[in-house]
Formats: C-alpha cells, sequence, structure tokens
C-alpha cells in the first residue's frame, strides 16, 4: 500500500471526514434551506461539548496552576486549527491585560500561514519540535495541540515533545480514540460528527475549537484573578471603545461618581484593578498596587487585605450586569 493510499484509508475511518449521502443535493436546495440545514448543524456543537466539561475543566485547572507559578499557555495546530489558536491568544493581551509571551499561538508553517496553506508543514512533527524548542519550553508551560482530525503530525508532535519536556499536554480533536489524545496527558475528544460539506473540518469542528478554547483561556484568567466577578478588570484600554469600557467597568464595581472614577484612573495610569481597589478599598495608588502584588493579581484578596471589615460585609460579586463586558 502506498502512503497516499494508507493515509485515504486512515480518513476514510475519521467521523469528521466522513460522506453524508443525505446531503448530496444540498446544492440543489434553495438559498434559505440551506442555510437552516447548516444552521441546525452548527445548533449541535454545544451538546457535544457538554459532554467533554469534565476533561476541560480537569485541564483548565492544570494549566491554571502552571501560569500561576510564571508558566505560558501554548496552542499549536496547523491549518483552521492552528488559526483558531493564533486568534484566542491575539485576544488575550487586550482582553486580560496578558503579556504576548504568556499566550502563544504556533501555526505549523508559520505566520505566513494564517492567511496562505504552507505546503507540507502540517505533516511535520519535528517541526512542531523546532518551534517549541525555539520557546525555550519550560516544565511549567502548557502546550495545547489542536486537530479536528486528531492526527495531525504536527499537533501530535507539538504535545509528544511537551511530554518529554515535562511540560503540561493538553491534545483538542474531535474525533474518538485520536493519536492526539492518546499522546497528551489531558484528551480533549469533542465529537461533532460529519461536516456539512464533506471534510471541511473549517465548520462544526472549527466552532467547537474555537468555543473550548474560550472555555480554556477565559476560565483560566478568572483563576488567575484577571476578572472580579464577572467584570474584565485586567482590560488593557488601547483604544476609545476600551477606554469607556474601562470606566464603565470601575463604575459597576464600585458605583461611585464619575469624578471619583476619573480620579482614580488618573492616579493609576488607567489600570482598572488598580483603580477598583483605590476606590473600595480606600488606599492610594501606590498602596494598591503593592496589596495586588502581594496577592498575586487578586482583588479579592486585595480588597479584604485593605479593608477587611468592609470585606467582610461587602457582597459577593460586584453590581454588573451580564451585559457588563461585552465585546460589541
Amino acid at each position: 500500500m502506498t502512503a497516499y493510499a494508507a493515509l485515504r484509508a486512515q480518513l476514510d475511518t475519521l467521523t469528521t471526514e466522513a460522506f453524508r449521502p443525505e446531503l448530496a443535493d444540498i446544492d440543489q436546495l434553495a438559498t434559505l434551506d440551506i442555510a437552516r440545514t447548516m444552521n441546525a448543524e452548527d445548533a449541535t456543537v454545544p451538546a457535544a461539548i457538554a459532554g467533554q466539561l469534565p476533561a476541560i475543566a480537569a485541564a483548565i485547572d492544570a494549566i491554571a496552576e502552571r501560569m500561576a507559578r510564571g508558566g505560558r499557555l501554548i496552542y499549536a495546530g496547523a491549518g483552521t486549527a492552528g488559526r483558531m489558536g493564533v486568534l484566542d491568544a491575539s485576544e488575550c493581551p487586550p482582553t486580560f491585560n496578558t503579556d504576548p509571551a504568556e499566550v502563544v499561538g504556533l501555526i505549523a508553517g508559520g505566520p505566513s500561514a494564517m492567511v496562505k496553506a504552507v505546503e507540507g508543514a502540517e505533516d511535520s512533527a519535528e517541526l512542531a519540535a523546532e518551534d517549541l524548542t525555539a520557546l525555550d519550553l519550560t516544565a511549567d508551560d502548557t502546550v495545547i495541540g489542536i486537530s479536528a482530525s486528531g492526527r495531525t503530525p504536527y499537533a501530535v508532535g507539538a504535545v509528544a515533545f511537551a511530554r518529554g519536556r515535562g511540560a503540561l499536554s493538553v491534545g483538542l480533536s474531535c474525533n474518538a480514540g485520536s493519536a492526539l489524545a492518546a499522546a497528551a496527558e489531558h484528551g480533549i475528544e469533542v465529537v461533532v460528527g460529519p461536516e456539512l460539506l464533506t471534510g471541511s473540518t473549517r465548520l462544526k469542528a472549527g466552532t467547537a475549537q474555537k468555543l473550548v478554547l474560550n472555555l480554556i483561556s477565559t476560565i483560566t484568567m478568572i483563576r488567575l484573578g484577571k476578572t472580579y466577578g464577572n467584570l474584565m478588570v485586567d482590560l488593557r484600554a488601547s483604544n476609545e471603545k476600551l477606554r469607556a469600557r474601562s470606566r464603565r467597568i470601575v463604575a459597576l464595581a464600585t458605583g461611585a461618581a464619575d469624578e471619583e472614577i476619573e480620579a482614580a484612573l488618573t492616579a493609576t495610569d488607567g489600570e482598572v484593578k488598580h483603580a477598583i481597589l483605590v476606590l473600595l478599598g480606600v488606599v492610594d495608588a501606590p498602596t494598591a498596587a503593592a496589596l495586588l502584588k502581594s496577592s498575586h493579581g487578586h482583588l479579592r484578596e486585595a480588597l479584604a487585605a485593605a479593608a477587611p471589615s468592609r470585606a467582610a460585609t461587602a457582597p459577593s460579586s460586584p453590581t454588573a450586569t451580564t451585559t457588563a463586558t461585552t465585546t460589541a
């Protein structure tokens, strides 16, 4: 059997590659009917993720433990899967004020592969090892290999290399019994079933990957103290919209008047978390900075240290609405 024949035989066993005869005439349907069919397919993704929540939660706890020690979160994938990792990594600095080096997205073939396929890059486990070697991987780091098929050599190679270096390894795939999950310490297999277009894993599989990465990065950041209740208190205000959101977050957390909010943000160089501590803890900006440093950035702990009597009687969460921090 040739290498291509062997690969074709392997693809024939993957759920994500399965052909669906009932959709063979989809190109002859009315546009609205195609849209309804596709929407119904997409609606099945959250249920598939729900079945993997215990595995996802276990991975998050392990990731947060390492990141609290200074470790990094590193995504590694090829094609759509790689792009999902790069996207999630790129959104962490503005959302949670992380250093760009704390959450890293690696895509097979390098940055140019974000917009143009790099021939053969996904087939190289050695390339993954080279990319991770360049990052000087440590035992406190986490590598999440992402692959819809669960067989992509770049993703499998990344988690295998990570385990060899003592780093935490997580495999995220969309097929059961995947090589990726087997290679990783934590396997997450979100089985979304065959795609609307045969083998087009940018559809349900890509959606599942995006949702799972949302869970992983967001909850990890919550565990690291990057939020106060459901408020993004480590927000980096890099544009006018985010500066306005910063003021709104401080207002929701403290109930302070606009003049007090402006004064606190000015004193803390625009740092939302520090400004909240200044207002609720009734401390100056240098004291707020020192308290947050000693509490490793956890605002609730810093508030308890600044004003233990007030902390004991304060509400358990800020008076925020569920729409307070939407990104729209």
